[in-house]
């Protein structure tokens, strides 16, 4: 089957297919405009968050002031839940509130709000938290976000050490 294209000079003078690829370059240059100045006036995060642990300890008996949690040798090898109190402020000493706090690690987790004086208490879910038979001590992390500020990230923020 042979097929004869007549005129086939107009079929390359006609100048309309070009007009699609223009015009998709254009649609693009400014949407990718819209796309940045709609991204320059989202605020970035300013601030930096300052966090202290006031108090920490297991949870039922007297907490203990700052990071370091003494447990005895039999309460080590069993589970236990820990219970932690931080503020949360701003380079200005103002409170950080509504900031989320989690606590994890040696297979326990936390988490809270800081309220309005930038306080939260983190208590362990159930009796989760265990250092091993041979482990002597054990860390657990804390991370906070906040909106306006940076997230707050400290590894090792709480130890847990067994005596002998």
């Amino acid at each position: 089957m042979v097929v004869s294209i007549k005129n086939n000079k107009n079929i390359f003078q006609n100048d309309s297919a070009i007009e699609l690829p223009i015009n998709i370059v254009v649609m693009l240059v400014v949407g990718m405009v819209a796309l940045a100045a709609l991204i320059a006036i989202i605020p970035p995060p300013t601030k930096n968050m300052s966090v202290n642990i006031d108090e920490s300890g297991i949870q039922g008996s007297a907490l203990q002031s700052g990071n370091t949690i003494i447990v005895d040798a039999t309460t080590a090898v069993n589970s236990f839940i820990l219970e932690v109190n931080i503020t949360a402020t701003d380079p200005d000493g103002n409170p950080v509130r509504d900031a989320n706090v989690f606590l994890r690690g040696l297979g326990g987790v936390a988490t809270n709000t800081t309220d309005i004086d930038g306080k939260a208490v983190l208590i362990t879910d159930s009796a989760q938290v265990k250092l091993g038979a041979n482990q002597n001590e054990g860390t657990m992390d804390i991370t906070i976000t906040a909106n306006g500020f940076y997230d707050y990230d400290k590894t090792d923020a709480v130890m847990i050490v067994k005596t002998k």
